[in-house]
């Protein structure tokens, strides 16, 4: 089997998680809505543990967490969530980066053919967004900025302590999509100044299906959002339909050991980057993005003259990874996150993205380099 380095598509489970999930499926089965009995009484208890182990990563209140199916789900539900109240207001602006995921770009031009502008801000060369610009397109009827904390092909922390500068005296809401760096990346998205933040538990080695949109309250006021399905009054209204307990729990458990294990986890990680850029120096691969700003789990290179797919396949009885993010990987078209860095077009077709945790295990460097080498000679440049 090859080592998986795609972590920041998915990451494996944490063992930890697995056995709560073992558990509340096999076992403690019951549903929350039915706490009439000791196996709903507990199914309830264990959802509202599981809230407050996620509130605490962002140092938020459990009651301000509404659990999704995963963060796309979060996103379209705090992005058009937000509709009916900008019809109404008569705030119809929308400001969103151009390096964000597919899961808010299409839910915001979803919103531009109901009547809603949509300004798109560039970013630099280093992959963070430019911070002016963002300045410069604040208008009086902006009714949302939406800004992802880490970007998902590159690994670039984005700039959230200078957004909620310039956001401090706009009534604005402003949405993070932190399903990359929440757990990983700890501190910017705990700043009181964001309302709405969308998380999935598949990226932080919990289980897939599960997610939350935290909507933090302003002046004790809850973001005005509208339900997007209809069927029940669960999650505050928002989000009907019977709670996953099993991975809601599996949810909490890799918050709760996310925020423990933080700099043990740190340490490795970034131990194996610093191993894997020592290892790639030879093939002098053009790192895309800054990387003083980046994740230490992820790096994204490229290596002109080798297409990303040839350089995927050679490898895949090595590392297993991947060239954009897994949501766009059967498309074929050039990543719309590295076009917005400027990128080139060679650049851009042979870039790929090697992304690993604290679970990963070592990885046979020498035939990677030995491998793609081999590819530079029958592709040289």
């Amino acid at each position: 089997m090859s080592i998986y380095l795609d972590c920041a598509s998915t990451t494996p489970v944490e063992p930890a998680v697995a056995q709560i999930v073992r558990r509340f499926t096999e076992e403690d089965y019951g549903n929350a809505a039915s706490p009439i009995h000791d196996y709903g009484c507990f199914a309830r208890m264990a959802v509202d543990h599981a809230r407050g182990q996620i509130a605490k990563l962002v140092k938020t209140r459990r009651d301000d967490v509404i659990l999704t199916s995963g963060a796309t789900e979060a996103n379209n539900l705090a992005l058009l969530g937000l509709r009916e109240y900008g019809l109404k207001t008569g705030r119809r602006h929308l400001i969103c980066s151009a390096i964000e995921h597919k899961a808010v770009l299409e839910p915001l031009e979803a919103l531009t053919k109901t009547g809603f502008e949509l300004t798109v801000i560039p970013v630099g060369s280093d992959g963070r967004i430019l911070i002016a610009a963002l300045r410069k397109a604040l208008r009086p009827d902006t009714l949302l900025v939406s800004t992802m904390q880490v970007n998902n092909e590159t690994g670039m922390i984005q700039p959230l302590a200078e957004i909620a500068e310039v956001l401090a005296d706009h009534s604005a809401f402003w949405h993070v999509d932190a399903a990359q760096g929440f757990g990983k990346e700890l501190d910017s998205i705990t700043h009181p100044r964001i309302d709405l933040i969308s998380i999935s538990g598949h990226k932080i080695y919990g289980p897939k299906g599960i997610g939350a949109l935290i909507t933090r309250k302003r002046h004790s006021e809850p973001p005005p959002l509208k339900p997007l399905m209809f069927g029940g009054d669960q999650e505050q209204g928002l989000r009907p339909g019977t709670l996953p307990v099993a991975l809601i729990a599996g949810l909490g458990e890799a918050a709760r050991c996310a925020l423990r294990d933080h700099s043990e986890r740190l340490e490795k990680v970034r131990h194996i980057r610093a191993r894997a850029l020592s290892a790639l120096a030879p093939l002098l691969p053009v790192i895309n993005g800054d990387p003083a700003y980046c994740l230490p789990h992820v790096i994204n290179i490229s290596l002109p003259g080798i297409p990303s797919v040839t350089a995927i396949r050679a490898l895949a009885k090595v590392i297993a990874i991947s060239s954009t993010s897994a949501c766009t990987s059967h498309h074929t078209a050039p990543s719309h996150v590295l076009n917005a860095m400027g990128c080139s077009e060679a650049e851009s077709s042979s870039a790929l993205r090697l992304s690993w945790c604290h679970l990963t295990d070592d990885v046979d460097w020498d035939t990677v380099v030995t491998t793609l080498k081999q590819l530079q000679y029958q592709n040289p440049f």
